[in-house]
């Protein structure tokens, strides 16, 4: 909803429909014991920059740049403002969002393997006990 939010092809009541539609999904998810972890990747404008810069100058990541990264990159202002009201619309307890400095590929990757591995921690998972009939069972 943020690039038809901003291209204009979706109008305010819509977009803060989806809002809804979305906490709605998440809350049902999480009441059915969905452990829900939602993460935002948030680059710098200077990254953002020397990547569509690197885009142009390696020829082996060429195929990574289009035209309309130069279109978006001029709204950077408008995208802000659509990621910002996202994110505090749709961040709740259930299910809220982790933004995640994202210039650092090592730093990225760590901050995301911990808080996975904390969520993962918190459910204090356990082996499930094994079937007592199998438990006499004698190989030879």
């Amino acid at each position: 909803m943020i690039v038809p939010r901003v291209r204009g092809s979706i109008t305010k009541k819509e977009w803060s429909a989806r809002y809804d539609q979305i906490n709605d999904f998440e809350k049902m998810l999480s009441e059915n014991g969905t452990v829900i972890l939602k993460f935002m990747l948030h680059i710098s404008r200077d990254e953002q920059k020397r990547r569509l810069i690197e885009r142009l100058t390696d020829e082996t990541k060429n195929w990574k740049f289009r035209t309309g990264d130069l279109d978006d990159r001029a709204q950077w202002d408008d995208f802000t403002k659509a990621y910002e009201g996202a994110l505090s619309h749709t961040s709740t307890e259930q299910a809220p969002w982790y933004i995640v400095p994202a210039d650092d590929n090592d730093v990225r990757d760590w901050l995301i393997a911990r808080t996975i591995a904390d969520a993962l921690e918190k459910l204090d998972l356990k082996y499930p006990p094994a079937d007592p009939s199998v438990l006499n069972l004698h190989f030879e």
